[in-house]
């Protein structure tokens, strides 16, 4: 079957010889001329991978991908940008928006078909990878028939990548549904009325994200960031709300994850509230490496995020880590953390 490639180009001479060569490639090649046209098509043919120039009329590329990402049907696409050389500074901002590659014009027949062979590969090993975490996946999944059918639902959608700090959605954003963590990390924040964050979670592999907002009907009450470069897929609302509504069980479970999230968040009011920097500060580092993936005991993060994470200050961090360090607790090289006494961090006295 003949993957589907869409190029949105208003350069009718740069979009015509694309279409030729992807045409000669092999490829099944549909093309829009303006970004509204593009978005269009992108929903109506879900192309395999979109090609799309930046400056555009009707709607930018950055609209484009905008657009694209907000919808869960397109928001895995692969997305490459085109761009002419003195465009190559904005670059950054759609890289940010999750765009996948860019291309400068112009391009050789050769930079095109690999970019575009680059990118179906890494989404076909991303599938892989991501059906055995399923296979690996033991929360909410179980014999009944409304596990099983949820289980169904997570296999048939899409993943999507976010790089580290990337967004996935901001406090007061109506959610859409949850989110399933397939890989990486995901931290959820909150901010005091004087700007200062406090990080309210670390959301790990075959975890879910937005479950709180989800059953309470109400927009999400914290911001979800890409705490370094992570894959998830978003279980839609809808179908979501149908199975809680024909399965009890499914409910139940999502209501046990509630009930778990409600007891940590006390967990860590207790800790804010009663406990000394030193020992929020152990507690925290025992709590991420608890979370690592693969059997090491080391793990990176930046000092502004474990401020957020232990709630004080960063010049606090970097002092208390110094002392950890003086007292042969850990090892620290830039922002590479590797406790060397996880049984004594573990028994910090108050």
């Amino acid at each position: 079957m003949k993957k589907k490639v869409l190029i949105i180009e208003d350069n009718n001479d740069i979009r015509e010889n694309v279409v030729e060569i992807l045409q000669l490639a092999g490829y099944e090649a549909h093309e829009a001329k303006n970004g509204k046209a593009g978005v269009e098509l992108a929903l109506s043919h879900l192309p395999d991978i979109i090609l799309c120039d930046i400056m555009m009329p009707e709607l930018d590329g950055y609209g484009v991908l905008y657009m694209l990402n907000k919808n869960p049907d397109t928001a895995a696409i692969p997305f490459i940008f085109l761009t002419a050389k003195a465009e190559r500074v904005d670059l950054r901002k759609g890289m940010e928006m999750g765009a996948d590659d860019y291309l400068t014009k112009p391009f050789d027949d050769m930079d095109l078909l690999n970019a575009i062979e680059t990118r179906l590969k890494k989404k076909e090993l991303q599938k892989n990878f991501y059906s055995k975490s399923l296979d690996r996946l033991n929360t909410l999944i179980g014999k009944n028939e409304g596990l099983n059918e949820l289980k169904k639902i997570i296999q048939e959608r899409k993943s999507r990548q976010f790089k580290k700090n990337q967004v996935i959605y901001y406090d007061g954003d109506r959610g859409t549904g949850i989110y399933l963590v397939i890989s990486g990390k995901i931290k959820t924040i909150r901010l005091a009325e004087d700007g200062r964050e406090l990080m309210t979670g670390i959301i790990g592999c075959e975890e879910y994200l937005g479950v709180n907002a989800l059953l309470s009907n109400e927009p999400y009450t914290d911001t979800a960031t890409a705490l370094e470069d992570s894959v998830v897929c978003l279980i839609p609302k809808d179908q979501l709300e149908q199975l809680l509504n024909l399965y009890p069980e499914v409910a139940r479970e999502f209501i046990k994850l509630l009930a778990n999230d409600i007891r940590d968040k006390e967990e860590q009011l207790m800790q804010l509230a009663y406990h000394s920097v030193r020992k929020r500060m152990a507690e925290a580092m025992i709590r991420l490496f608890r979370q690592q993936e693969e059997a090491t005991e080391g793990f990176k993060i930046t000092r502004e995020d474990l401020a957020a994470m232990a709630g004080m200050a960063t010049e606090t961090v970097s002092r208390t880590l110094s002392d950890f360090k003086d007292e042969g607790l850990i090892e620290k090289k830039g922002s590479l953390i590797t406790l060397l006494e996880p049984a004594k961090l573990e028994k910090m006295k108050n």
